[in-house]
């Protein structure tokens, strides 16, 4: 198992909740997305390692920018 944080910006709403959390989702072996609306912290787990960047670009495809924390 592993454990992936990001740091989001952008995000104002449970709308933007749902597009981050649909376009993480979506990634190979992720478990589950807990996206932290008021902190703007995405946090990942997967059953196997995933590349940063792939995250970075999912959650950028839903219309927001990312850094791993």
């Amino acid at each position: 198992m592993s454990t992936s944080i990001y740091t989001v910006t952008g995000m104002t709403c449970q709308h933007c909740v749902a597009s981050v959390t649909t376009e993480v989702s979506r990634l190979d072996h992720v478990t589950a997305v807990e996206v932290d609306l008021d902190a703007g912290k995405v946090t990942v787990e997967s059953t196997e390692s995933i590349p940063e960047q792939a995250v970075i670009d999912a959650i950028q495809e839903a219309g927001y920018s990312a850094v791993a924390s």
